[in-house]
């Protein structure tokens, strides 16, 4: 079953991987209320415009981003954001195992 599926699972790990990294995950909170820019991104991120590019090239080709070229500007913005709900859950999770750890730290 695991190989008839195998490009399915592929496409899933291509997605959880564009996500692993903190830069990408604060550009899809960002883009979660609005359209911006490479270069507002970057100034919000506090990265030079290479690095976002390339973070944005990234999640593009994870499809979960989109860009529409208005002038001489590319704007971005997220095209699933189904993947907030997501991140809603992990974040949850993280206060979860936060709480736990503190807990068991008290105890000892």
């Amino acid at each position: 079953m695991y190989k008839e599926n195998i490009n399915f699972y592929k496409i899933q790990a291509n997605i959880l991987k564009a996500i692993s990294n903190p830069i990408r995950l604060f550009i899809i909170n960002e883009l979660k209320d609005k359209e911006l820019c490479v270069n507002e991104i970057s100034k919000l991120a506090g990265y030079d415009t290479s690095t976002i590019s390339k973070h944005l090239s990234v999640l593009k080709n994870a499809g979960l981003i989109s860009d529409s070229k208005q002038g001489l500007k590319v704007y971005y913005r997220l095209k699933m954001p189904c993947i907030l709900d997501m991140l809603t859950c992990v974040n949850k999770t993280v206060k979860e195992v936060a709480e736990d750890n503190l807990k068991n730290i008290k105890r000892e």
